[in-house]
């Protein structure tokens, strides 16, 4: 072959190489741009998605029944329908939806008149929208052979700091003349694990409201006391003060107000069978539990909580 024909070859090959070469680097650079605006993308996303998060309405949510108006809202877009962003924020431990509330995170939450009045006092000005429906009740574990309130005398109560169940502790001590020192109030904040404490015979005696008290009667525990009995109501739903002075945040209120009542009138009218999958879904209830509900549970339209129950509230408070 000649030197001609060789410098021929050499050439084309490099051409080739060269060519081989524009299109890898092409396509990495088409690879490149893609990768910088997939995350410019993303972070437009997380942008939109954090102001809309931000303009919504957000109200912390237990896996309790005094919360299943809103959930039954929530199930059937009451909210969406009349054009408001409302958001449910979940927790399983009432500390965690105080924190929300005092940082600004939610801007209301279902609580007790006792957490809420603390959460005041500690400088987090707050409105009650309405009472709720919540009770608790008191079941002994059924292998510590408590029947009676005074046999609490020496043993472990599982409860939430400065909550309702605190509260309900000292009412039903003092109902029984017990020092109430005596008494070991073991926080347990997470309704979930107070529960499974309960099971696991790791307290004597744990305070407990819907579904958790079906869950721990369905097992056998003994029911010692009800808050009902007490003639105290001090379940609640309370929004920061801050959010009323907004005309924006007053539509949503309005919203709010209409679809908890249209929730509450459907409860009424269908009873709590109607929601099965609802309780199963946001209480996490096995169905044969959610199927043993009590059918005398009530819930009532938007009622502001009684000032008897209020002032009893700050009254124990002012005491610890």
């Amino acid at each position: 072959m000649s030197n001609f024909a060789n410098s021929q070859v050499i050439i084309e090959k490099k051409m080739k190489k060269l060519l081989y070469l524009l299109i890898a680097t092409l396509v990495m650079a088409a690879c490149g741009q893609s990768y910088e605006e997939k995350r410019k993308l993303s972070r437009q996303e997380r942008l939109r998605l954090m102001r809309q998060d931000s303009a919504a309405l957000k109200i912390a949510v237990m896996p309790t029944l005094d919360c299943l108006p809103l959930f039954v809202a929530r199930h059937h877009q009451l909210f969406e329908a009349a054009g408001a962003d409302i958001r449910l924020k979940q927790f399983t431990a009432q500390m965690d939806c105080d924190t929300a509330i005092a940082g600004g995170s939610v801007e209301g939450c279902v609580t007790d008149l006792v957490r809420a009045e603390r959460l005041k006092k500690q400088g987090t000005p707050l409105r009650y929208m309405t009472r709720t429906d919540a009770y608790w009740q008191l079941f002994s574990n059924r292998m510590a052979r408590i029947k009676e309130l005074r046999q609490l005398d020496d043993k472990m109560v599982g409860a939430t700091r400065f909550s309702a169940t605190d509260m309900l502790t000292s009412m039903a001590v003092d109902s029984c003349k017990m020092k109430t020192e005596n008494v070991y109030r073991i926080q347990v904040n997470d309704v979930h694990i107070r529960l499974k404490m309960l099971m696991a015979d790791e307290v004597d005696a744990a305070w407990l409201t819907e579904p958790q008290a079906t869950e721990a009667r369905l097992a056998r525990h003994r029911l010692m006391t009800d808050s009902r009995g007490l003639k105290v109501q001090l379940g609640a739903i309370a929004f920061r003060e801050v959010i009323f002075a907004d005309s924006t945040r007053q539509k949503q209120i309005e919203v709010f107000k209409k679809a908890y009542n249209q929730a509450c009138d459907s409860l009424k009218r269908y009873g709590t069978g109607r929601y099965r999958d609802v309780i199963i879904t946001y209480c996490k209830m096995k169905p044969e539990q959610a199927d043993s509900l009590p059918k005398d549970l009530q819930f009532h339209h938007i009622t502001a909580p009684a000032d008897d129950d209020i002032k009893r509230a700050q009254e124990w408070l002012n005491k610890q």
